[in-house]
């Protein structure tokens, strides 16, 4: 009959047993991890419950429930009637066991409410017994490890599929019951031996990759500090599954999109057999969005992890067949976009730089992958025979004037390829043409048709033309857990020495010596004082500080005044693969570290969210070189509020760019960004940085030097 020998059973049993257990501990260590949430949740929801009057009892009883014995009684709010018992309502004048009972059904209704809409911060620097609780559960699932999504997708599938076959396969238990199986069940019991031994087949692989993330599963739980530990060195990671288990919406951040494309976004697959990380709802969105359209802006605000979208959908189209990928980058975050592509999917990277570019490029055209190339070596790339599945542009906003040759290449490219995903948190720095720009390069249709009209009908009427190919969503938005940013603007006055230099500087019309006058005279610079306090106050609380500068003379004054207690300075010298070493001492230093950069060099595309103190020493040309400095460390990982503080000197260069940068800012704000203006003027004059500076130079030579 062909039926399975005893031996391959035991494999079958053993293999079904090792679905089994693992299935089974997972259960249990999420139910662990949802019963902390639980009440992580009741507990967050109850201190809001403080400001909640119990009037408010009778909204959800339409009115039937009278509270005027409760406030009698002295019980002003939900959360006082939630920590009575219903016998000790009961024993109100005029409250029998009966409203006593709907009452406190009243209270609970209010508090399930609550604890379902409300949003979690876990604060490692004020642990309770709850947020432990929940750290050291999720602490389980987070340390099975990337492998975890797909074991269990192994398991599942072995669980339902070969149980069935088993019962199936088994051979009759007596001489008696074979005689008068039917030709039907003989037949059935054949088929079901040969899955079983095609399952069996294949399952040495499986096998191992169950019993290791069951082991996983297994440890026993780690100690308190060592949860935290861990929580603060992967928050992303922790947080994925927070919103998973609090049952995140899948359309979460849907920025401005209309709602009919919103719904086609939703419905479409992800696959994640090639990806190795966790997408938070608004994620998986942002990557179904750029399958879907095909040739899409995905402008983010800085941190909410606009790579991580980009990698799940290479991974997504690698499953579906595609072979060939490229990215292109500022040479600055080359490295970090090889380290994610690596971490993040089995896709294999190739970075197009250096020595070995060419090589490296040979390997890519043969074997498929990720290239990883540069903006501006782009040009030397060649194409591939085979069909590129998908060009992805990091930091798009350098491609924004046409006429240069990085933009001139990826225009070319864009147009050998038939899925195009830029990805910038600043589409539109100064004029609302360069985001009609970027667009072109995407969707040539759309940019023409975007008539001035739709800009002068003012913001709202701009969002709605260009969201076919734009998908912008902000912190506030989807990312509730995220600590808030402290910004504060440090004003300070010239010392006298400091004011002669920077006269001196008015005098010759040198902007640039203007902006860094402050620093003229390090003994008695009011700035550097400054800095210097706020760094000692963040080394007093043990926390790691970026100081970001336009200038490298004023990164070797704070330097040398640190006494050489400071990493890098990061400059646009310094080789990308320096640089994420510099990135990588200082967010590995025990607590307190101070980093320099070059706002230039550091503002784009590194990670520092181990940094929770920034000091920017000088007021930027273009806002959202400061957003993007700030958004380096307050960015999804960070864990601890943000502290921003801009060092500025009254009655100077640093006062007269704020007050004409605001206009850029409103712009940004009004066309680019989402929110809840309904309409906006088109005030796009560009401010370069050669108008801003002859305008500041005149106002301050007209208030300094009189005649």
């Amino acid at each position: 009959m062909g039926i399975l020998g005893p031996v391959d059973f035991r494999n079958a049993d053993l293999l079904l047993a090792d679905a089994r257990a693992l299935l089974s501990e997972h259960a249990s260590v999420r139910a662990q991890a949802q019963h902390a949430l639980d009440a992580l949740r009741r507990d967050v929801a109850r201190a809001g419950l403080e400001a909640v009057p119990v009037s408010r009892l009778k909204d959800v009883t339409d009115g039937r429930l009278r509270v005027g014995t409760l406030e009698k009684a002295g019980f002003a709010t939900v959360r006082q009637v939630l920590e009575a018992t219903p016998y000790e309502l009961q024993l109100l004048p005029g409250i029998g066991a009966r409203t006593a009972g709907q009452i406190h059904a009243a209270a609970r209704q209010i508090e399930q409410a609550a604890a379902e809409a409300a949003s979690l911060r876990l604060d490692v620097d004020r642990p309770d017994h709850h947020t432990t609780e929940l750290v050291v559960a999720l602490h389980r699932l987070v340390g099975a490890g990337p492998d975890l999504p797909r074991a269990l997708d192994a398991a599942g599938d072995l669980a339902g599929r070969l149980a069935p076959l088993l019962a199936q396969a088994r051979p009759a238990r007596s001489r008696l019951r074979m005689m008068f199986t039917l030709p039907a069940r003989r037949r059935r019991a054949r088929e079901a031996v040969e899955a079983v031994e095609g399952l069996l087949a294949g399952a040495a692989a499986t096998r191992l990759l169950l019993a290791q993330v069951t082991t996983d599963l297994l440890r026993p739980p780690a100690r308190d500090f060592e949860a935290w530990a861990d929580f603060e060195s992967r928050s992303p990671e922790y947080f994925a599954l927070l919103a998973e288990l609090a049952g995140e919406p899948l359309g979460t951040g849907q920025g401005m999109l209309p709602d009919d494309l919103a719904a086609k976004v939703a419905a479409q697959p992800l696959d994640d057999s090639h990806r190795r990380v966790s997408l938070r709802g608004y994620q998986a969105f942002g990557a179904r969005f750029a399958l879907v359209q095909e040739r899409v802006i995905i402008g983010d605000e800085m941190g909410l992890g606009k790579s991580i979208e980009a990698v799940a959908a290479l991974a997504h189209l690698r499953a579906a067949g595609d072979t060939h990928f490229l990215v292109v980058c500022p040479a600055s975050v080359l490295i970090n976009w090889v380290r994610e592509i690596g971490s993040r999917s089995t896709l294999r990277a190739y970075p197009l730089h250096g020595p070995d570019r060419l090589a490296a490029q040979r390997e890519w055209l043969r074997q498929g992958g990720v290239a990883v190339a540069t903006l501006d070596g782009l040009h030397r790339l060649e194409g591939t025979e085979a069909p590129l599945g998908m060009l992805v542009v990091d930091e798009a906003h350098y491609v924004k004037n046409p006429e240069t040759k990085r933009s001139r290449a990826v225009a070319a490219w864009c147009g050998r390829a038939r899925r195009v995903l830029f990805l910038t948190g600043t589409p539109m720095e100064n004029r609302v043409e360069e985001f009609r720009t970027l667009i072109s390069y995407l969707r040539p249709d759309l940019a023409a048709g975007l008539r001035s009209s739709d800009v002068v009908a003012g913001a709202q009427a701009f969002r709605k033309a260009v969201a076919p190919v734009y998908l912008r969503r902000n912190q506030q938005d989807v990312l509730a857990e995220l600590p808030e940013r402290v910004e504060a603007d440090e004003w300070v006055e010239f010392s006298g020495a400091d004011f002669e230099a920077y006269r001196e500087a008015v005098a010759a019309g040198n902007f640039m010596a203007m902006r860094r006058a402050a620093y003229a005279e390090p003994a008695t610079s009011a700035k550097l004082k400054r800095l210097l306090e706020l760094v000692g106050d963040a080394e007093a609380n043990g926390l790691k500080v970026v100081v970001f500068s336009y200038f490298r003379s004023v990164l070797a004054t704070v330097e040398a005044a640190l006494d050489g207690r400071a990493h890098g300075p990061l400059s646009g010298d310094v080789t990308a693969e320096r640089r994420q070493r510099m990135v990588d001492e200082f967010s590995a230093a025990a607590g307190h570290a101070v980093l320099l950069s070059q706002v230039q060099a550091g503002g784009v595309g590194l990670n520092l969210q181990a940094a929770s103190v920034v000091i920017l020493c000088e007021p930027q040309v273009k806002p959202s070189m400061e957003a993007q400095a700030a958004g380096r460390a307050h960015r999804m990982g960070q864990v601890r509020r943000v502290q921003v503080h801009r060092l500025l000197t009254v009655d100077s260069v640093d006062q007269r760019m704020l007050d004409i940068l605001r206009r850029k800012s409103a712009l940004f704000d009004a066309y680019a960004r989402r929110s809840d203006l309904a309409e906006s003027t088109a005030d796009a004059v560009d401010v370069s940085e050669q108008s801003l500076a002859r305008q500041v130079v005149e106002e301050e030579q007209r208030r300094l030097l009189p005649g």
